[in-house]
């Protein structure tokens, strides 16, 4: 099914939201919807996602995943409802998140930078990045990229924030409170071929989060 539209104009989102966002604490967590995600909380809406996940790459007790920038760990938490021993761990760049994790993975979840992910080369079977590539600059959405290969073998899925107009461009820039790249689809292709990147991706773009925009009147 289409998003549904969500209605963005230059004024949805001003600098000082971007200021509080980028504290990633309780006004991006569970402040104001302009600052954030207006109340994160635990509702199920994981488990349908990761029950596919697991089926499309073949998840067992035996796999090891992880997620990086997992906020609460919900997507975690659901890999465990499903297969119980499976090894999940998940890192994030702020304390907040990581204190208001649910308690089946709160001790899995560490504060980490994505460009230094403190693992062993290898050490996962398949490694997760939603919505945090393209928060970074460029120079360190490579490095991003570089680590999620280390730390993997190879399998992975992330997604991008991708343009095709300049129309596009600008919806994503009103509507972003954290994205930093945000890249042309051919462009983000040439990235991830000069790293070496051998997993999924997906381009989130202006059609797929069903961004519209809204006429102001002055």
């Amino acid at each position: 099914d289409p998003p549904q539209p969500r209605r963005v104009s230059p004024t949805l989102r001003t600098i000082r939201h971007r200021i509080l966002a980028a504290y990633r604490g309780q006004e991006y967590y569970h402040g104001d919807r302009k600052s954030g995600h207006g109340g994160y909380r635990y509702d199920g809406r994981w488990g349908p996602i990761a029950a596919n996940m697991c089926r499309e790459y073949g998840f067992s007790e035996q796999s090891s995943v992880l997620q990086i920038g997992c906020e609460m760990g919900y997507l975690l938490h659901e890999f465990l409802q499903i297969h119980p021993a499976m090894k999940v761990r998940g890192t994030d760049l702020s304390e907040y998140p990581i204190e208001h994790a649910l308690p089946s993975v709160k001790q899995r979840i560490q504060k980490a930078p994505y460009t230094a992910l403190p693992f062993d080369r290898g050490e996962f079977d398949f490694v997760i990045g939603l919505g945090v590539v393209y928060e970074l600059n460029l120079a360190d959405a490579i490095q991003c990229l570089e680590e999620i290969q280390r730390v993997g073998k190879g399998k992975s899925f992330i997604t991008l924030g991708a343009y095709k107009t300049q129309e596009d461009l600008m919806l994503l820039r009103y509507w972003s409170l954290l994205g930093t790249t945000f890249l042309r689809e051919d462009e983000w292709v040439e990235v991830l071929n000069h790293v070496g990147y051998t997993g999924d991706y997906k381009f989130n773009t202006a059609e797929s989060l069903g961004l519209v925009l809204i006429e102001e009147s002055r």
